[in-house]
């Protein structure tokens, strides 16, 4: 099978790496010095300079090439959300493509699957998601996917083309729920490491500790799933890779970005500086006021997204949206 990767990002390059032990793969970038590093170190120096590149994986910057090279086999588009819709109205008509950008669109609050159908209507397209840190996929160590469409023969080619000894790719028929809780859990990460950056401060008087985290996780898999039930989604689908997987992943893992962030805010840094010392994307911060409206718009309920909403824009300090939390009137779990 023929390969492209468009995107050279971190996730991007290590899908590329992981596809490349069995298939022909292009990873492509729009940088040309980036390219020309990568080819000349064998190494992506920006997004993961600690895992060496594979000698068969191609890398290059013609687009049209990219498209051509995966004619016959599988697009992947590793961009961020803010270029998907560039990506895919590039591509040839009836082309297939699948992306692995989690969250919601800026301004329209679209979800990748709401992108595919306004602009190419009728045409198969779907997403690779669930919990996956990109160094751990490009060190080859054991990682688990769900490939989301309404298309199965596009999920067989996600299987065929990435499933492997060290890598499990998982179909699903429910590309809502796979979208929105690769969404979600970003924002909730970030709630996550506010409580767990409270808690490893002296200062507060309740410090809250494992007990609130593993509450603050539970319940975010309920506002989760209320939203993407609102939204068409399959309730079960959040019990799985793309929910509580992801969900654990981001919240907990030292790797997460959205985790970091919320740890440092927990410290009294200021958002600025935290997002100019992580040096990469976390798309909770960019994403949180969005899904807040979408939301609001389908009248769900999302107590937590909104906390870390109001924390983000310096309306409340983390004690403070802790508090709130806890003081919200009692209710059914269910």
């Amino acid at each position: 099978m023929k390969i492209s990767v468009l995107g050279a990002g971190a996730w991007g390059t290590a899908l590329a790496m992981a596809a490349s032990a069995r298939h022909d793969t292009l990873l492509w970038t729009r940088d040309t010095r980036q390219a020309e590093l990568m080819q000349a170190q064998r190494r992506n120096a920006r997004y993961l300079p600690e895992v060496a590149l594979p000698a068969q994986l191609r890398i290059g910057t013609d687009h049209d090439a990219a498209l051509r090279h995966a004619q016959a086999g599988l697009l992947v588009i590793a961009t961020p959300m803010a270029a998907l819709r560039e990506r895919l109205a590039a591509l040839p008509p009836g082309m297939p493509a699948l992306w692995l950008c989690k969250g919601f669109e800026a301004g329209s609050g679209a979800l990748g699957h709401e992108i595919a159908a306004e602009v190419r209507p009728a045409v198969a397209a779907g997403v690779l998601s669930g919990p996956s840190f990109a160094l751990e996929v490009a060190r080859g160590q054991p990682t688990a996917l769900v490939a989301a469409s309404a298309d199965a023969a596009l999920c067989e080619a996600a299987v065929q083309a990435f499933h492997s000894d060290t890598l499990r790719v998982y179909r699903s028929a429910d590309p809502v729920g796979v979208e929105v809780g690769g969404a979600v859990k970003n924002v909730l990460a970030i709630a996550t490491g506010l409580v767990d950056g409270l808690a490893a401060r002296e200062d507060p008087p309740q410090r809250p500790g494992l007990n609130a985290r593993a509450a603050l996780v539970t319940r975010g898999l309920a506002e989760m799933t209320r939203l993407g039930v609102a939204l068409g989604a399959r309730a079960e689908t959040f019990m799985g890779l793309s929910g509580l997987g992801d969900l654990v992943l981001t919240a907990t893992g030292d790797l997460s970005r959205n985790r970091r962030v919320g740890l440092l805010l927990a410290q009294g840094l200021a958002l600025p500086d935290i997002l100019a010392q992580l040096g990469h994307v976390a798309e909770g911060v960019y994403s949180a006021s969005t899904v807040l409206a979408r939301a609001d718009r389908a009248q769900v309920q999302m107590p937590i997204a909104q906390a870390v909403v109001e924390v983000l824009a310096g309306r409340l300090q983390p004690g403070q949206a802790m508090q709130q939390l806890m003081s919200r009137e009692a209710t059914s779990e269910s």
